[in-house]
Order: C-alpha cells, then structure tokens, then sequence
C-alpha cells in the first residue's frame, strides 16, 4: 500500500513537471502545477518536524531528506515506527 501512495507522488511530480515543460495545456496543466507546488510546499513545512527521525535512516542523511521532500510522512513515518521499535 505505501509504494502504491509513493507511487502516486510521483505521477503527481510527473504530471507538474510536465506542465512545467508546457507538454500539458488547459485546466489539467494548471491543476497539476497547482497541487505540486502546494505539494512540495507541504513536505518542506514538515521537514524540520522529522529531522530527527530523518537520522535514523540507514542511508545517507542526504538520501533520507530527498525522500523525505518527494514523499512526506510516506517515508518519515515508517522510520518513526522503526525507531520506537
């Protein structure tokens, strides 16, 4: 189930930067630019909230806060269950 969420983030990136690139036109690019702005905008708000859970992350830091910003509480809330684990 969460890489079918994760997944859809990433239609989601795919279709804002399509319409970023002018490959989509009318009311679906301007939704599309819409909804990944605020998307991202999002997931930058809670990225100070998860940083010390981002450091948990077995992989590079770097690594876990590029997730972290494409994917939000997708990638920061299983390491959080990890952790308290």
């Amino acid at each position: 189930m969460l890489a079918i969420l994760k997944l859809g983030c990433l239609v989601l990136y795919a279709l804002g930067a399509a319409a970023a690139l002018g490959w989509l036109h009318g009311p679906l690019a301007t939704g599309a630019a819409i909804g990944t702005a605020l998307f991202l905008a999002v997931h930058v708000i809670e990225l100070p909230f998860f940083l010390r859970v981002l450091r948990t992350y077995r992989g590079l830091f770097a690594s876990s806060v590029l997730q972290a910003l494409l994917f939000g509480a997708l990638h920061s809330l299983p390491l959080m269950c990890a952790a308290r684990a």
